[in-house]
């Protein structure tokens, strides 16, 4: 019969420790010829963390001790076998059905007695906690580096991470050229054909708001500090109007009008006399929203974009609305973080002072866990809806500058179709079709409602609307 050593160490605590697996197997070896243990095989696992059983040398252990030829195992610390004290159950409990001794050189701990196997439950609730803080402290370093506009994750094309700063290569052309290209009204395809880049790397550029000088953590983004290689109008740009899998039409609002029942994009039917209308595609399929001339909904448009700029009643309503959606967002939690990890360390310092039993301070220590993960959850919910009602506010505030100053008629009248386009597009998020009346979202503000009668619209006539 053997008598085992095992030994681990991972690169982090070798590094910060001076934590050898020489170092071990020398006391390991001492340790066995004082208490005249026998012979001593050593299996070690260098550089792997104890979070799991999944390791090679321990794997080889659990093997020799199910094949019946170890009598006694001895580590260094528990938290050499695990670090998670489900997994420290169960390794004794396994080692103990087939008689072999586990003997823990800084713990000294007899599993034979009920205050040794005791003592062992409260020695794994240690290791597991100091896993999970370590994980927790992982965590919220990698948060404020974030925070502080550092990358922490694989470099987007366009960019090589240096010292955790995103750093422009010479990939940064054809990502300018992406977004420049789809601005235009270029397609995926036709974008990946003329750039050289793969197709689902285009899709992925344009989606990724890192090129407008931004850092991620989670789905939350943060001012970061590289350089951007797109300006807010051109992401924007790139984004507006297109509809995925969807060639866009002639009319000017085409990609932009949607129905107000179903809420999907509506399409243009040509009629024989010459009148363009749009059309639910649903229309006859359990939709009744009527069809609507391009030339009314395009003239509801122009009113929208001609009120947001110059409205002064209409702007105050409409900051006072994003006003309050910010407010909805940016309450106060009910406890801190801070305050819940004060808990956490009041508990330790109690199951340390053995004022309170190994399985109260599992109980509570799970229960903590809970309430943080329930904690940031819900702060970083609230991070995210002000930060979203932020940008909005600043939209609209960029939009309601650039429609104050200048006269939309007269810029209109002198405008080609290419120019116009473009004003819509930059302007108008989408023009829903309602039932009585039709709304206009400008990018940035709330839908504006628009009366019929303000674009020349009566009654219907055989499910179309008729002009004045």
């Amino acid at each position: 019969m053997l008598t085992v050593a095992y030994c681990r160490v991972s690169t982090e605590e070798q590094a910060a420790e001076g934590f050898s697996i020489e170092g071990q197997a020398t006391k390991l070896r001492t340790y066995a010829e004082l208490h005249d243990l026998g012979e001593v095989v050593v299996i070690t696992d260098p550089g792997l963390s104890g979070k799991n059983l999944d390791r090679p040398g321990l794997q080889r252990l659990l093997l020799m001790v199910e094949e019946g030829h170890v009598s006694n195992v001895i580590t260094w610390r528990l938290d050499r076998l695990s670090r998670n004290l489900s997994d420290l159950i169960l390794l004794a409990d396994r080692f103990g059905q087939a008689n072999v001794a586990l003997h823990s050189f800084c713990e000294r701990i007899d599993l034979s007695s009920a205050t040794g196997r005791m003592f062992y439950n409260i020695l794994g609730s240690f290791a597991q906690f100091y896993r999970e803080q370590l994980a927790e402290n992982v965590r919220m370093g990698q948060q404020q580096a974030v925070r502080q506009g550092r990358w922490i994750n694989r470099p987007p094309t366009g960019y090589d991470l240096i010292d955790g700063v995103l750093v422009p290569n010479e990939d940064a052309v054809k990502v300018r050229a992406v977004f420049r290209l789809r601005g235009q009204g270029k397609s995926h395809r036709e974008i990946s054909r003329a750039t050289g880049v793969n197709h689902s790397t285009v899709l992925q550029m344009l989606g990724n708001r890192a090129y407008l000088g931004m850092t991620r953590s989670r789905d939350d983004w943060f001012p970061g500090l590289h350089e951007p290689l797109v300006t807010e109008e051109e992401f924007e740009a790139a984004h507006r109007g297109w509809v995925k899998g969807r060639r866009r039409g002639r009319d000017l609002l085409s990609g932009h009008v949607r129905c107000g029942l179903c809420h999907r994009v509506m399409t243009i039917d040509q009629r024989t006399d010459g009148r363009t209308l749009y059309r639910c595609r649903h229309r006859g399929q359990g939709c009744k929203i009527p069809r609507r001339p391009t030339g009314a909904l395009l003239e509801a448009a122009i009113l929208g974009m001609q009120l947001v700029g110059h409205d002064q009643q209409l702007q105050t309503a409409i900051r006072e609305h994003l006003g309050q959606a910010r407010a909805r967002g940016g309450r106060a939690a009910r406890v801190t973080e801070e305050s819940l990890l004060e808990r956490r360390r009041k508990l330790l310092r109690l199951h340390y002072e053995d004022k309170i039993s190994a399985e109260l301070f599992a109980e509570q220590e799970r229960e903590l866990t809970e309430l943080l993960d329930q904690y940031r959850q819900e702060h970083d919910l609230e991070q995210s809806v002000t930060a979203e009602a932020d940008e909005l506010i600043a939209k609209f505030e960029r939009v309601a500058g650039l429609l104050a100053s200048m006269d939309l008629r007269v810029l209109w009248a002198h405008a080609d179709e290419i120019e116009r386009r473009q004003l819509v597009d930059e302007l108008i998020e989408c023009v829903i079709v309602q039932p009585d009346h039709l709304q206009v979202k400008i990018h940035g503000a709330p839908a504006l409602n628009v009366g019929l009668s303000e674009v020349g619209l009566r009654g219907e006539i055989d499910g179309v609307e008729g002009g004045t």
